[in-house]
């Protein structure tokens, strides 16, 4: 079912100068793995990376959907987007389906 919750674990922590993040690449439906090499961590640009989990086609989604105003922010604004204005960005993204 599309409904299905497909599960992930990511996992991020920073320290001085550093950054680490970590998740799984299974994909899978309760029991059953359908592939191992689901992408849950995603490269934003040179310093921003975005870690997603849930179902499988939200992480598709909310991937494309986010590389693509991210590109026409840099279109439009001719820079990177920094930080803050990325992190009101994706909490726009995520909260105005609700």
């Amino acid at each position: 079912s599309i409904l299905a919750y497909n599960g992930a674990a990511v996992i991020a922590m920073a320290g001085k100068n550093c950054v680490a993040i970590a998740s799984d690449t299974r994909l899978g439906v309760q029991g059953q793995t359908i592939a191992t090499d689901f992408q849950k961590v995603f490269r934003l640009n040179d310093k921003t990376f975005l870690g997603l989990a849930g179902l499988a086609t939200d992480v598709q989604s909310v991937s494309q959907l986010l590389r693509f105003k991210l590109n026409m922010y840099k279109m439009r604004e001719e820079r990177e987007i920094k930080a803050k204005t990325l992190s009101a960005l994706i909490s726009n993204l995520m909260y105005e389906k609700r």
